[in-house]
């Protein structure tokens, strides 16, 4: 059963003029977001976009022997499936809901009509394209460069911003799917940040003690991400 949520939880929804809105908000479907939910496969054409509210899904590259790896994570700031507005109409990654909640549903040419009138709404979503790229750029320099523990201290910190929480519900094997690492790494990574005070973790379940020490253990990835979403995009706002 999928509860009453406003669209303006959505980040890019808050900040379309009220008329804009509207119009798509008529068309809005409520979802529930279910963990591990496939919103899309890679290659297929994308008919339909989502703007999670209380869920955030990843996005994964998948590898022709089937390992993964997570490019990118949306939450309440953003839309999953740029293709449709981008011209390329399928994506070479994978939408797996990563920590359950809920969302809207949007048919993709609906999308477009928005798109298309070169308004409001065409301005906002190629900023958060910028934004969305940034990301995925830092996260291909973070994996390549930096250590584990800190690597996860990026993917928490990016995943608490779009729950608006100090807890998540998530597993060691899942995380390691995500960064495309072995679970002993995780395993040994989520010891570290426990041992320090930072995290406690236990049975799926993620609750964050000390977020700045988070912050300052992680890289400056986490903070490149941050800043320029919070640059190109309009802020929060509480519904």
């Amino acid at each position: 059963m999928v509860l009453k949520v406003d669209p303006r939880q959505n980040r890019l929804l808050a900040a379309l003029p009220d008329a804009d809105r509207e119009r798509v908000a008529a068309h809005l479907v409520p979802v529930d977001m279910p963990l591990g939910d496939v919103l899309y496969e890679s290659g297929t054409d994308v008919t339909r976009v989502y703007f999670p509210t209380t869920s955030i899904v990843s996005l994964l590259y998948v590898m022709e022997d089937g390992a993964s790896a997570e490019i990118a994570v949306i939450g309440n700031e953003g839309i999953v499936g740029i293709s449709v507005f981008m011209g390329g109409h399928s994506t070479p990654s994978r939408a797996v809901v990563q920590s359950a909640g809920q969302g809207f549903r949007l048919n993709a040419s609906l999308l477009m009509q928005e798109f298309n009138r070169a308004g409001p709404a065409l301005r906002l979503l190629l900023r958060y394209t910028q934004a969305l790229i940034t990301q995925m750029t830092q996260t291909a320099v973070c994996n390549r460069h930096h250590s584990l523990d800190q690597q996860l201290c990026r993917w928490l910190l990016l995943s608490l911003d779009r729950v608006q929480s100090d807890e998540l519900v998530m597993t060691q094997d899942l995380i390691a799917n995500m960064l495309g690492v072995r679970r002993e790494g995780v395993t040994e990574a989520a010891g570290h940040l426990q041992q320090a005070g930072l995290i406690r973790y236990r049975r799926g379940h993620i609750k964050v003690l000390d977020r700045p020490g988070l912050e300052r253990r992680t890289c400056e990835c986490y903070a490149v991400v941050k800043e320029e979403y919070d640059r190109l995009l309009p802020p929060r706002m509480v519904a």
